[in-house]
Formats: structure tokens, sequence, C-alpha cells
């Protein structure tokens, strides 16, 4: 998405928020590591050791909590590089998954990243085969296009 107004927001849904979570929340490990599990995603394996290098590795990194009626629900978090902000991590916990949030969750987590970086060109993120069915559409439909394809790898 090169462009703020790239965004075909969804309909709200009453009761889904993102806040912001401070870089040394235990959520962010714990949340992440239960939206990735299903996916096969690094973040569900990581140790502690792990956990610390990767939070320490990027200082600028930001992490939002999606919660639905004041319930942890999911995770966002945001790379501000230069000039574009990466989604860098970007999912619903399983208990949350077909319940109608993705769309409203995936619009939150746009305007957060483009909230980040005043002077940011593009907004971008990552899928693979790995992740839910529903994401690459859901994507799409927000306004992001397809920049790049790689041949997957399994973990």
């Amino acid at each position: 998405m090169t462009d703020r107004a790239q965004l075909n927001p969804a309909a709200p849904v009453q009761g889904l928020l993102l806040e912001p979570l401070d870089r040394t929340s235990p959520l962010i490990p714990d949340v992440m590591s239960r939206v990735g599990a299903p996916h096969g995603w690094k973040s569900s394996r990581r140790t502690p050791d792990e956990w610390r290098a990767w939070l320490a590795a990027n200082p600028r990194r930001a992490f939002a909590l999606l919660t639905y009626e004041s319930e942890p629900a999911g995770i966002v978090a945001c790379d501000p590089h230069d000039h574009e902000v990466e989604i860098e991590t970007f999912g619903l916990l399983p208990d949350f998954v077909g319940k109608g949030l993705g769309a409203h969750a995936l619009t939150l987590a746009v305007r957060r990243a483009w909230e980040l970086s005043p002077t940011a060109t593009r907004v971008w993120l990552h899928t693979s085969s790995l992740d839910h069915p529903n994401a690459l559409p859901n994507y799409y439909r927000r306004g992001f296009r397809t920049f790049k394809t790689e041949p997957g790898t399994r973990p």
C-alpha cells in the first residue's frame, strides 16, 4: 500500500479496539506465541532468551493489542523504517478467528501503521501459505496488492 487513501476500511466492529502495548509487556510473547501456533510461526517456538533477543533487535518496533469486549483478541507489531512501515505481525488468537473480526482488525492495524511514520510512503506486510486462508483475501480487500511472490519453505 503506497498511499493512505488506498486503505479500503472494513465496517467497524463494536467492541474491537487496538491499544498500544509497552514493549516490556508479557502479553507480547504470550499473545504472539498463541496467535502463531496454528500457523507454524517461529514466534510460537521462541525460548525466553530468543524473545529477549528479538525484542531488543529493533527498539523502534511498536506493539498493539487487539481487544474484543475487553479481552485480548490478537496482536499487531509494526516496524517503522525510513519511509515505510512493515506490519511485521498481525493476527487473531484462535478463539477469535471466524467471528468476523479480521477485516476491521486489519483496518485498525493499517491505520496504526500509517500513524507511526508521518513521512511513510509505503505500508507493507508479508503473508505465507502457512497463514489463515482468509488472510490474503482480507489484505486485498483492504487495499494491499502483491509486490513479490516467493516460493515457500516449510518450518
